[in-house]
């Protein structure tokens, strides 16, 4: 298990055990809002339009 995860779950037991299990989901939606903001925040500086498709080729003509 890498460090981060096992931060993860530590930091998780330690609210849970302090604050009790009706705070986790309050706490997993700010942290989805956290990183849903920064997604948009990188976008915006760096362009990235992933979702648009890309158009379709245009068939050439013959002559």
């Amino acid at each position: 298990m890498s460090d981060f995860a096992l931060l993860l779950l530590v930091i998780l037991g330690v609210i849970l055990l302090f604050r009790g299990p009706k705070v986790l989901p309050r706490f997993g939606a700010m942290l989805g809002r956290g990183v849903r903001d920064v997604r948009h925040a990188a976008d915006e500086k760096f362009g990235g339009d992933e979702d648009d498709e890309p158009a379709a080729p245009q068939p050439q003509a013959r002559p």
